[in-house]
C-alpha cells in the first residue's frame, strides 16, 4: 500500500474513532440533562464543539488525500 494511502485510510478511520466517541459523549450529556446535572451537561457539550469545529477541516483534508 503506497504511503499516502496507508495515512490516509488511517487518518479516515481515525476520524470514524472520534465522531463515534463524539456520539458516546453526546449520549452521556443528555443522561446527565435527564437527570438534572445540566451544568456538567453544558459543559460536556461545550468540549464538543471543538470537534464538531474541527471537523470540516478534517474532512476535507483526509477526502484531499484519498484523491491524490
Amino acid at each position: 500500500m503506497p504511503t499516502n494511502e496507508l495515512i490516509s485510510s488511517l487518518l479516515f478511520r481515525l476520524n470514524e474513532n472520534q465522531l463515534a466517541i463524539a456520539a458516546a459523549v453526546e449520549q452521556l450529556a443528555q443522561w446527565l440533562d435527564q437527570r438534572g446535572h445540566t451544568e456538567v451537561a453544558d459543559n460536556v457539550r461545550e468540549t464538543l464543539t471543538t470537534l464538531d469545529a474541527n471537523l470540516e477541516h478534517i474532512t476535507r483534508g483526509i477526502a484531499q488525500l484519498m484523491n491524490d
